[in-house]
């Protein structure tokens, strides 16, 4: 069994759990935010290799799937990147209530082969894309 480290990178968010929750349940809204998938995201490309229920993404190492979590009344927004190749990245996000505004946390999980360096990089990209959906929401 294997465990790889973690980080939990979080962000206050001076919204309503309801609609930070909402925001984050409609896929179309992450290109907005979350520069992994600033290229685009379309839904279907079944055509393009995706399987259904999946998104197709313009991202940083060229075309991913996405699968989203269905909308909920729990906050949760988890999502899997897979990539032509057969890799995937499951991304835990949650929005949790928090008096009232809403607290938005995102799992990093170290890949294999990725230095500690490149984690700490992993880590700030994560940082920039919650301040910039905060930035999104508050205004």
């Amino acid at each position: 069994m294997v465990t790889r480290p973690v980080r939990h990178v979080s962000v206050n968010i001076e919204q309503p759990f309801a609609t930070v929750a909402a925001f984050l349940g409609d896929p179309a809204n992450y290109p907005s935010w979350a520069t992994g998938l600033a290229g685009g995201l379309a839904p279907g490309g079944e055509d393009q290799g995706a399987e259904p229920g999946e998104w197709l993404a313009d991202a940083p190492q060229g075309s991913a799937y996405v699968r989203f979590s269905p909308p909920n009344d729990f906050g949760i927004a988890d999502h899997r990147v897979r990539f032509p190749d057969g890799s995937a990245l499951h991304i835990p996000l949650r929005a949790i209530g928090n008096e009232e505004g809403t607290t938005v946390v995102l799992t990093l999980f170290r890949r294999a082969g990725v230095t500690d360096d490149e984690f700490e990089t992993d880590a700030g990209w994560v940082r920039r894309d919650l301040d910039a959906l905060r930035s999104l929401l508050e205004r």
